[in-house]
């Protein structure tokens, strides 16, 4: 009976551990208008294969928004460093207060 409840709550645990995910974040990235394309292109793939996705690219400026694991947006930040990276949370703005 021992055997079976230790079972029962390591799979809780097991369970619990795995439904922990890391917060997600939604963000705008954007490069002066001067930076590679192959800089941005390196970022995308960094989102993409920790799990995030693109939601939009913009053509006006060198930007894009884009979901993912907080902790990629940091990596990001620090591979476009020398290309002055801004990474904003992305959000609904408005003219009316």
């Amino acid at each position: 009976m021992k055997f079976i409840i230790n079972a029962l709550l390591l799979l809780c645990l097991a369970f619990l551990a795995l439904a922990a995910k890391e917060p997600e974040r939604q963000v705008i990235v954007s490069y002066p208008k001067n930076t590679p394309s192959s800089v941005l292109d390196e970022a995308k793939k960094a989102i993409l294969e920790a799990g995030g996705f693109i939601s939009h690219e913009y053509h006006i400026i060198q930007a894009f928004a884009a979901n993912g694991p907080a902790k990629i947006f940091e990596s990001v930040k620090m591979m476009g460093e020398k290309h002055n990276v801004m990474i904003e949370e992305d959000q609904k703005m408005s003219i009316n207060s």
